[in-house]
């Protein structure tokens, strides 16, 4: 069948697009390369008659010179954008496009099909009502249908369009169709997807995409358009709790403030009682106010401004409840989607994005890595680009959330790396982990400012990074004993001989090195609340570590020293012999050779020991101390 043939929508039935009364239907393509779900999303832009003359006219002219189907229309063309994607035939980033019938509009999303991509993957499903999940009717059910249906399952969506592709290519064959959807259907029932639809297309041709394929009378189902149009993929978020994440304070003059959001479930009404958390302030509604106008009520979907009928505490980030309070936690459970080329390690720091509020965050246990293929839980130390696992977080301060099963506005989030900016993950949250509700701090009568007023200094900490040789401990013991003479407080923390105690148990993985930096900030910590000058002479290679024993203390009280003796002059040296052992390979992953030193951006002090003697440089801190009133 050309494409002249295919089947179409009328013109007369041609959807009108400036119409808003029509639900919203957001859906992703999904499933192995070059199963055809760039050609699925271009044939339903194309028999749903949104395309405009230029667009076919240009559809027409690049399939003559880019396309894959020997003149006929390459309609994959229409959502594969990007070079790359054209010069080989495939799908790298996720493309969005928009359209619509008499029924519904449509926003799909067209999600790469390689293992490699598989990040881009779950973006697109993120907000995704349904999904179609494509199939090569000669391959079946394969690795990487599994691992697109295993995300879409912790993704929460639970309707599926399982379209077999390419029956041309096996006969359409009824008897293939139907083992096929058998498999599927039970690692559907495994995964908990609910709502399975299968169906038998020709994506190129037309066939079962908006009409009926008269090429296979053996079916009798719907097709994908019909079928799209007519789910029910809205579950009931109206009979749930009140919920508003407030995204904005409104203060346009000094008599009215409103907080504006987005209700993600629940209705409310004026008078309704509601609390803020998580302060958990009570009061009630004064005002609904929308776009359209001053109401009465509202309900889950609609964004609106609320006015409150006392004066309390209400900032971004905070949630308006109503009924059963939201969880609030400091200590989350979550399942994460790795998108960074750097791997997860534990014990690093992140910013968490949930809804309107963020704040900053620690992976601080990966319990298990997930294998996509067989859904098994494995045992791992990190999580590479694409992997998906299992972990535990410590968060600066509590969080109001809602499991990501019951709430998926309210239960996803992002990790942002605070160095690079990159988005490291997605997230969904399981559970509050029940010792953050049971733990409390302990107010102490005696704190740091006593003890520092006692010995008359400033507690603070002195923090020696560089590689291995360049002088750290050296220089650190001349200050530690420098201070003693001039009668102050302090103690000096070295990595070598923490190794030997609290230590010991740690090897030296990026995992590893990571929880090694995290006890000494932490024990450096309780020095400064001692009302010490602690001193550690730690390599500490990761900026990101030190970042987070800098966040572990308040401001002013964590100097960074960088100690920026050269490579070559360190391993000249090499006091230890350890050099010597790294070259020979010997010493894997060690430090300046092949493990990374990531050097301080804006250190405090920088000392070269090459250029500087280490009594000089022992001197040069006692001024700066002096000079910043730490002495």
């Amino acid at each position: 069948m050309s494409y002249h043939e295919a089947p179409a929508i009328a013109a007369a039935d041609a959807p009108q697009l400036e119409q808003d009364d029509r639900p919203t239907l957001r859906f992703v393509t999904c499933g192995s390369v070059d199963d055809g779900k760039s050609t699925l999303v271009g044939r339903l832009l194309y028999d749903s008659k949104t395309l405009l003359d230029d667009q076919l006219d240009a559809l027409a002219s690049e399939s003559s010179t880019a396309g894959t189907t020997g003149g006929d229309l390459d309609f994959a063309l229409l959502v594969d954008g990007l070079q790359a994607e054209r010069e080989q035939g495939i799908t790298i980033d996720v493309a969005y496009r928009f359209f619509a019938t008499k029924l519904r509009r449509f926003i799909v999303a067209d999600t790469p099909g390689h293992a490699q991509y598989t990040r881009n993957m779950a973006t697109g499903a993120s907000n995704a009502d349904l999904a179609v999940v494509l199939v090569d009717a000669r391959k079946g059910v394969i690795t990487q249908t599994r691992r697109h249906s295993h995300i879409l399952s912790l993704l929460g969506i639970r309707h599926v369009v399982l379209a077999v592709n390419k029956m041309d290519l096996i006969g359409f064959d009824g008897d293939r169709f139907a083992s096929i959807t058998a498999e599927y259907l039970t690692l559907a029932g495994q995964l908990g997807i609910s709502q399975v639809q299968c169906i038998p297309v020709v994506a190129p041709d037309g066939d079962n995409i908006v009409a009926a394929s008269t090429r296979m009378p053996w079916y009798e189902g719907p097709t994908v358009t019909a079928y799209l149009e007519s789910v029910d993929v809205a579950g009931d978020t109206s009979q749930q709790p009140f919920r508003l994440p407030v995204q904005w304070v409104s203060r346009p003059h000094a008599d009215f403030r409103g907080f504006c959001g987005r209700i993600t479930s629940g209705t409310i009404s004026v008078g309704d009682a509601v609390r803020a958390q998580p302060s958990g302030h009570q009061t009630r509604i004064a005002r609904i106010l929308t776009p359209a106008g001053e109401r009465n009520h509202a309900r889950s979907g609609e964004s609106i401004t609320l006015t409150l009928a006392d004066e309390i505490d209400v900032s971004r980030g905070d949630v308006l409840t109503a009924g059963s309070a939201a969880p609030v936690s400091d200590q989350l459970a979550a399942h994460l989607v790795w998108f960074d080329g750097e791997a997860m390690v534990a014990g690093r720091r992140y910013l968490l994005r949930c809804g309107t509020a963020s704040t900053g965050a620690v992976i601080t246990e990966l319990k298990h890595r997930i294998a996509i293929d067989t859904m098994a839980r494995e045992s791992a130390a990190t999580l590479d680009v694409n992997e998906i696992g299992y972990v535990h977080l410590d968060l600066d301060r509590p969080l109001v959330f809602e499991a990501y099963r019951d709430n998926r506005e309210m239960g996803s989030f992002i990790l942002i790396d605070p160095i690079s900016h990159r988005t490291a993950a997605a997230g969904m949250i399981d559970m509050s982990l029940r010792r953050a509700t049971n733990v409390h701090w302990q107010r102490l009568a005696v704190d740091k400012s006593v003890r520092a007023r006692l010995k008359q200094q400033r507690p603070c900490v002195l923090w020696f990074t560089g590689l291995s040789g360049a002088g750290k401990s050296t220089i650190a013991n001349l200050v530690d004993s420098r201070l003693a003479e001039l009668g102050r407080h302090a103690a000096l923390l070295d990595g070598d001989n923490l190794r030997h105690g609290i230590n010991r148990d740690l090897g030296f993985s990026n995992a590893e090195r990571t929880e090694n930096v995290r006890r000494v900030a932490e024990i450096a910590g309780l020095f400064v609340d001692a009302g010490l000058i602690a001193l550690v002479a730690l390599i500490s290679p990761f900026r990101s570590e030190r970042q987070l024993a800098r966040q572990r203390l308040e401001a002013g009280e964590f100097i960074e020293i960088h100690v920026a003796t050269p490579l070559a002059e360190c391993e000249r040296r090499d006091p230890k012999g350890l050099y010597r052992k790294a070259r020979s390979g010997q010493l894997p992953a060690f430090t300046g050779i092949d493990a990374p030193y990531e050097a301080p951006l804006a250190p405090d002090i920088t000392i070269d020991t090459s250029e500087l003697s280490s009594e000089a440089a022992c001197e040069r801190i006692i001024r700066y101390l002096r000079a910043h009133n730490y002495l």
